[in-house]
């Protein structure tokens, strides 16, 4: 699977911060459920590995790494169960190393120049973070201009409000966001509330 293939699953990946392996499962199932079965699994916590691992065993769910800042990270989320990685930001180094495990590498950028370094290595399909601290839908318009064959998955500040707003540009095929498991649904269980929440993420239309 391409990283434009998981870009394309859902209009919303879920960005996930797991501080309870026993959470893990519950809630790829509750996302899974209500119809956004990318999942993004960063790297914030001890038991972000073990979680990753054990929502791979959750039928329709394609687990993913978040925050890798390293090849060593890359290489453990993989012997973990992780199908795909995203970085806040990017390096060659980086890049070349999701390129030799054969790992889809979503890389953060934030201006030209990383985009630039980007394709260098052949990745078209890039992360822009933080989306709404370094311009929003003006700079990803912008953007659009001098990269035509480039597209974005926008993360950081964005919510359910704005997420429609990304999704009409043009360049944009999904978006990344927290608000579909928010922390305090995750710590009480409340599953049902977050498939519902999910499911309103997944109706979301796109460019």
């Amino acid at each position: 699977m391409q990283a434009r293939d998981l870009m394309e699953k859902a209009p919303v990946i879920p960005v996930l911060v797991v501080n309870d392996v026993e959470h893990a499962v519950p809630l790829a199932t509750a996302l899974v459920a209500g119809g956004l079965p990318v999942l993004e699994v960063t790297l914030r916590t001890p038991v972000a590995l073990e979680a990753m691992k054990a929502m791979s065993d959750v039928e329709g769910a394609i687990v993913g790494v978040g925050t890798a800042l390293n090849p060593d990270d890359l290489k453990r989320a993989q012997d973990h169960g992780a199908q795909f990685a995203v970085s806040p930001g990017f390096t060659t180094e980086l890049g070349a190393a999701a390129n030799a495990l054969k790992l889809p590498l979503l890389p953060g950028i934030a201006t030209s120049a990383d985009i630039m370094r980007a394709l260098d290595l052949g990745f078209k399909e890039l992360k822009f973070f933080p989306a709404s601290q370094n311009g929003g839908i003006p700079m990803l318009k912008a953007l659009g201009g001098p990269f035509v064959d480039v597209v974005f998955c926008p993360t950081g500040g964005i919510n359910a409000s704005t997420a429609e707003e990304y999704l009409a540009l043009k360049n944009v095929v999904c978006v990344g966001g927290s608000w579909v498991a928010p922390a305090a649904a995750v710590k009480e269980g409340r599953w049902d509330d977050i498939t519902a929440l999910a499911a309103a993420a997944s109706k979301l239309s796109t460019s």
